[in-house]
Protein backbone atom coordinates (compact mmCIF):
# COMPACT_ATOMS: atom_id res chain seq x y z
CA UNK A 1 0.00 0.00 0.00
CA UNK A 2 1.39 3.88 -0.63
CA UNK A 3 0.18 6.57 -0.01
CA UNK A 4 0.73 10.19 -1.26
CA UNK A 5 -0.09 12.63 1.30
CA UNK A 6 0.28 16.66 0.67
CA UNK A 7 -0.02 19.52 2.87
CA UNK A 8 1.25 23.46 2.77
CA UNK A 9 -2.34 24.54 0.98
CA UNK A 10 -4.06 27.49 2.67
CA UNK A 11 -5.55 30.77 1.72
CA UNK A 12 -2.66 33.77 0.33
CA UNK A 13 -3.40 37.55 -1.09
CA UNK A 14 -1.99 37.90 -4.35
CA UNK A 15 1.56 38.28 -5.08
CA UNK A 16 2.29 36.35 -1.89
CA UNK A 17 4.19 32.59 -1.45
CA UNK A 18 3.26 29.31 -0.47
CA UNK A 19 5.18 26.14 -0.40
CA UNK A 20 3.06 22.15 -1.12
CA UNK A 21 4.90 18.99 0.37
CA UNK A 22 4.03 16.10 -0.65
CA UNK A 23 5.30 12.97 1.08
CA UNK A 24 4.85 9.21 0.06
CA UNK A 25 5.14 6.51 2.03
CA UNK A 26 4.04 2.65 2.00
CA UNK A 27 5.94 -0.49 0.37
CA UNK A 28 7.96 1.59 -2.36
CA UNK A 29 11.21 0.72 -3.87
CA UNK A 30 11.65 3.91 -5.73
CA UNK A 31 9.87 6.71 -7.26
CA UNK A 32 10.35 7.66 -10.79
CA UNK A 33 8.69 10.69 -12.13
CA UNK A 34 6.70 13.29 -9.42
CA UNK A 35 4.28 15.89 -9.97
CA UNK A 36 1.85 18.62 -9.28
CA UNK A 37 -1.29 18.88 -11.11
CA UNK A 38 -4.04 21.07 -10.45
CA UNK A 39 -7.88 21.10 -11.07
CA UNK A 40 -9.74 24.66 -10.85
CA UNK A 41 -13.70 24.31 -10.08
CA UNK A 42 -15.43 23.94 -13.71
CA UNK A 43 -11.77 22.70 -15.53
CA UNK A 44 -10.05 19.58 -15.97
CA UNK A 45 -7.04 18.88 -13.56
CA UNK A 46 -4.13 20.40 -15.68
CA UNK A 47 -0.17 19.78 -15.13
CA UNK A 48 1.43 21.99 -13.42
CA UNK A 49 5.18 20.63 -13.13
CA UNK A 50 6.62 17.46 -12.98
CA UNK A 51 10.19 16.49 -11.73
CA UNK A 52 12.35 13.10 -12.55
CA UNK A 53 14.91 10.89 -10.01
CA UNK A 54 17.88 12.92 -11.68
CA UNK A 55 16.40 16.27 -11.31
CA UNK A 56 15.10 17.04 -14.65
CA UNK A 57 11.83 19.58 -14.65
CA UNK A 58 9.01 20.58 -16.76
CA UNK A 59 6.52 23.26 -15.91
CA UNK A 60 3.46 24.65 -17.54
CA UNK A 61 4.16 27.94 -19.36
CA UNK A 62 1.75 29.58 -17.22
CA UNK A 63 3.84 29.13 -13.91
CA UNK A 64 6.77 29.05 -15.33
CA UNK A 65 9.14 31.80 -13.59
CA UNK A 66 7.06 31.77 -10.73
CA UNK A 67 6.96 28.09 -9.62
CA UNK A 68 9.67 25.83 -8.42
CA UNK A 69 9.49 22.21 -8.43
CA UNK A 70 12.12 20.03 -6.04
CA UNK A 71 12.33 16.49 -4.28
CA UNK A 72 14.17 15.07 -1.36
CA UNK A 73 14.74 10.91 -2.75
CA UNK A 74 16.13 9.82 0.25
CA UNK A 75 12.60 11.24 2.08
CA UNK A 76 10.50 10.09 -1.03
CA UNK A 77 9.12 14.37 -1.02
CA UNK A 78 8.52 16.19 -3.80
CA UNK A 79 7.79 20.07 -2.96
CA UNK A 80 6.15 23.26 -5.14
CA UNK A 81 7.48 26.72 -4.01
CA UNK A 82 4.90 29.29 -5.35
CA UNK A 83 5.66 32.65 -5.79
CA UNK A 84 3.89 35.92 -7.10
CA UNK A 85 0.55 34.05 -6.69
CA UNK A 86 -1.85 35.22 -8.69
CA UNK A 87 -6.62 34.34 -8.66
CA UNK A 88 -6.07 31.90 -11.04
CA UNK A 89 -3.60 30.24 -9.25
CA UNK A 90 -6.89 29.06 -7.29
CA UNK A 91 -7.82 25.29 -7.56
CA UNK A 92 -6.84 21.82 -5.58
CA UNK A 93 -3.27 20.84 -6.34
CA UNK A 94 -2.59 17.20 -6.52
CA UNK A 95 0.74 15.25 -6.06
CA UNK A 96 1.57 12.24 -8.03
CA UNK A 97 4.20 9.78 -8.15
CA UNK A 98 4.86 7.14 -10.18
CA UNK A 99 5.89 4.22 -7.68
CA UNK A 100 8.04 0.96 -8.32
CA UNK A 101 5.80 -1.49 -6.02
CA UNK A 102 7.95 -4.28 -7.41
CA UNK A 103 11.50 -5.02 -7.56
CA UNK A 104 12.04 -7.96 -9.82
CA UNK A 105 9.66 -7.60 -12.60
CA UNK A 106 10.31 -3.61 -12.06
CA UNK A 107 6.65 -2.94 -12.08
CA UNK A 108 5.58 0.59 -11.36
CA UNK A 109 1.97 2.37 -10.95
CA UNK A 110 0.83 5.80 -10.87
CA UNK A 111 -0.41 7.19 -7.40
CA UNK A 112 -2.53 10.65 -6.95
CA UNK A 113 -2.59 12.18 -3.49
CA UNK A 114 -5.86 13.82 -1.97
CA UNK A 115 -5.56 17.38 -3.09
CA UNK A 116 -4.44 20.56 -0.94
CA UNK A 117 -6.65 24.02 -1.46
CA UNK A 118 -4.99 26.75 -2.84
CA UNK A 119 -6.69 30.10 -2.86
CA UNK A 120 -5.56 33.14 -3.88
CA UNK A 121 -7.64 36.20 -3.28
CA UNK A 122 -7.59 39.45 -1.30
Amino acid sequence: QVQLVESGGGLVQPGGSLRLSCAASGSIFSIATMGWYRQAPGKQRELVATITTSGSTNYASSVKARFTISRDNAKNTVYLQMDTLKPEDTAIYYCNGRVQIKLVPATYTNYWGQGTQVTVSS
